[in-house]
């Protein structure tokens, strides 16, 4: 069945199961939608993402479904939340290292997610015991396990040693992630229709982890400790080992003894297929734009989480409201997915991302007026404040990144498609190292210290400079609207021909074929 009969089954099948599970429907038929919802039915808003949740169940494979809730919502939400608050107190408290140096430190957990492609070379070419998905889930939820139990166990640690800890937890997310990644980017391209509906549900996976990760992180802070409060991170590997062994996946029964060579072909081709589609300017334009940014936008997080908790010269918020800070902000990371799915995803990728970017480089002028207390001067009190340009700093960031995430999955060719993906999410994690290190280096430029922030605000001012003049890029993204087809055909189906594409994970099963 090819790209475009696909679409088609999939129109029809949702087409059909709404007309069977509701007598009376709406005269408007949204574009691959759910279900129509039923009129005058006041319950109907709170029964549709259990009718669209349901649909892409039925649609994708439900242990593909329950893959995203634990990748995106366990191990990236909760953990990846969870991490951030731990590890700042960590580093503040515990180790009593300088802002600078931790977002050089920061900068360093990136470094397995910029591995991405070679992970992906390994669940492409090289399976194991004839599984390329499944062994990869269970390594990752081994290191990630084994790692956050040392470093919240073994005592005070000497930094290298703490440090390595804490990159081998971001080691084992980023295995599981590019893992998941994989199977996303391949249905993305057999069922370009459920493409925005699968980032989505990433999307609001991840927010509804990080909510409970924030939330839960001060608290735990304040009573366990920042080292103690570390040990919480060994609970989602567990969950990614689980689901390396109950998600679907079909054996390999090519076992003759060529296949020992046929990995290293398999290597081969895919390099190849990479450098091939890489040189095409459909997708390296939009690549350079999504690195470019990523890394103008210098982070200076570290900078204003020592500021907050100053009790001198910031507002000296609390452990359990630094955690709320970020709490509320995930849930309108959460509102921001709920914008795109229901308003934007149909928007062509240069529109949405040019006023993505503006609106993102003037809501952080927000951050600028709060480190200079412009804000007592107009009478809002710190706690309103920070909580308000929290929640339109997230919606915004989230509007801007599911589009670019969307971009990248058109821009795989089948056959590759977990090794291109995480090619693509590899420079998206260099831009994020670079704003890291580039936001580090400003810092320490303008001694930016644990007790010094008299340059704070010019340091924030340079960022949001940046972001502006990233809008002079957006000529490097493509005009075409979301559900277009970005790169040849005859590449999508050359790689899948030669990489033996029948031995993937069943992700959307057949008529003909029983799922168990």
């Amino acid at each position: 069945m090819d790209s475009k009969e696909t679409e088609r089954f999939v129109e029809e099948s949702l087409s059909s199961s709404s007309k069977k599970s509701e007598p009376i429907l709406s005269q408007e038929e949204h574009h691959h939608s759910p279900q129509t919802c039923v009129k005058n039915n006041p319950f109907s808003i709170f029964l549709e993402p259990f009718q669209w949740l349901q649909m892409l169940s039925d649609q994708l494979n439900p242990t593909f479904i329950f893959g995203i809730v634990v990748v995106y919502g366990l191990s990236q939400g909760f953990s990846g939340s969870f991490f951030r608050v731990v590890t700042d107190y960590y580093w503040k408290d515990v180790q009593k290292v300088q802002p600078s140096v931790v977002q050089m430190y920061i900068g360093l957990y990136y470094i397995p997610w910029i591995m991405k492609p070679i992970w992906g070379l390994f669940t492409d070419v090289f399976p194991i015991k004839g599984y390329r998905r499944r062994p990869y889930f269970v390594v990752a939820g081994v290191v990630g396990c084994v790692s956050a139990l040392m470093v919240a166990l073994l005592g005070n640690l000497p930094v290298a040693l703490a440090l390595g800890c804490l990159i081998g937890v971001a080691a084992g997310m980023a295995v599981a992630d590019v893992t998941i990644d994989a199977c996303i980017a391949k249905n993305s391209i057999e069922i370009r229709a459920l493409a925005p509906d699968m980032q989505s549900l990433c999307g609001f996976c991840s927010s509804a982890g990080a909510l409970i990760g924030y939330s839960t992180s001060g608290f735990f802070v304040h009573h366990l400790g920042a080292q103690a409060a570390l040990i919480l991170l060994a609970i989602p590997p567990a969950f990614i080992i689980l689901l390396g062994f109950v998600i679907y996946e079909m054996k390999s029964t090519t076992l003759h003894s060529d296949q020992k060579q046929k990995p290293v072909e398999n290597l081969g081709i895919a390099v190849r297929g990479m450098y091939q589609t890489i040189k095409y300017p459909q997708v390296w334009k939009p690549s350079l734009y999504m690195f470019l940014s990523l890394a103008l936008s210098i982070s200076t997080h570290e900078g204003q989480f020592y500021w907050y908790t100053d009790p001198k010269a910031g507002p000296a918020f609390s452990q359990e409201f630094v955690g709320m800070i970020y709490a509320v902000g995930a849930m309108a990371s959460m509102v921001g997915v709920l914008i795109y799915h229901k308003v934007l995803k149909d928007y062509p990728f240069r529109n949405l991302l040019f006023f993505a970017q503006l609106l993102y480089g003037l809501s952080g002028m927000l951050d600028l007026l709060f480190i200079l207390r412009w804000n007592l001067a107009l009478g809002i009190p710190d706690s309103f404040f920070v909580i308000s340009e929290e929640c339109v700093s997230r919606i915004i960031s989230r509007i801007r990144w599911i589009p670019m995430i969307v971009l990248s999955t058109r821009l795989c060719p089948l056959g590759i498609e977990g090794t291109f993906f995480a090619l693509l999410m590899c420079i998206d994690s260099f831009g994020s190292l670079t704003s890291k290190w580039g936001g580090g280096m400003v810092l320490h430029v303008l001694n930016v210290t644990r007790t010094d922030f008299t340059n704070l605000w010019l340091v924030i001012l340079i960022r949001n400079c940046l972001r502006l003049a990233t809008l002079g890029l957006i000529f490097l993204v493509p005009k075409a609207d979301q559900l277009d087809a970005l790169i040849p055909h005859d590449l999508l189906t050359k790689n899948s021909a030669q990489t033996g594409d029948d031995e993937e994970i069943e992700l959307v099963p057949n008529n003909d074929k029983d799922v168990v």
